[in-house]
């Protein structure tokens, strides 16, 4: 089976499942880290070189704030959690912004954990507007995620068929694939049938 070189992730559905669930909306970001440190290593086994996480968007700072709040808890656990596996950790976003959690500060650059390895770029408080970095006069700064290779593979939990912002300028040319399922309800199969159906995939990159 042809494997991506990099796949990215989009982990969606946390706040329809908790509501499904009878809790509120802001319990089902938690329970979206075990899923993501299973997705993570099901990965490395694989040998995949690239992954990219989606952790939340610049827009999504418009949630209310106890939404936000347990969102921003999340993306730091997770980090934490990658920070103790073989992992080469990159955390991309606008720092400058009070929505960006300060704990994550020392992972803008990016930083080998353990045996180092598999790149893990984990995308927070993120826009394709900062990520083109202009100037106040319009002048364009350059692609502030240059470090992020680029994107094969976009797989996408929650059924929700939009990039939503997700590395437009990496995901020019990937393919996406749609997982119904929400992200807490994460199965390996759910990986399998993705990079099964990938590889059926015609790649010719606009040739």
């Amino acid at each position: 089976m042809r494997l991506p070189k990099h796949i990215g992730i989009i982990p969606d559905g946390n706040r329809r499942w908790a509501a499904g669930k009878g809790l509120e909306k802001q319990e089902g970001y938690a329970l979206g880290l075990e899923p993501g440190i299973t997705l993570f290593r099901q990965c490395q086994e694989l040998g995949i070189e690239e992954m990219s996480f989606y952790g939340f968007t610049a827009d999504n700072a418009k949630r209310p704030s106890i939404q936000r709040l347990a969102f921003t808890r999340a993306c730091v656990k997770a980090v934490d959690m990658l920070s103790h596996e073989d992992a080469s950790l990159l955390v991309v976003g606008n720092t400058e912004s009070a929505i960006f959690p300060k704990e994550l500060l020392p992972y803008t650059t990016r930083r080998d954990f353990g045996k180092g390895g598999m790149k893990v770029n984990f995308l927070i408080n993120y826009s394709p507007e900062w990520d083109l970095g202009l100037n106040r006069d319009g002048a364009e700064k350059g692609l502030r995620s240059r470090e992020v290779s680029r994107v094969e593979l976009i797989v996408r939990w929650g059924g929700r068929r939009r990039l939503s912002g997700f590395l437009p300028f990496q995901s020019a040319y990937a393919d996406f694939y749609v997982v119904d399922d929400f992200w807490p309800d994460f199965k390996k199969e759910h990986l399998m049938d993705a990079l099964e159906w990938y590889s059926k995939q015609d790649i010719t990159l606009g040739g």
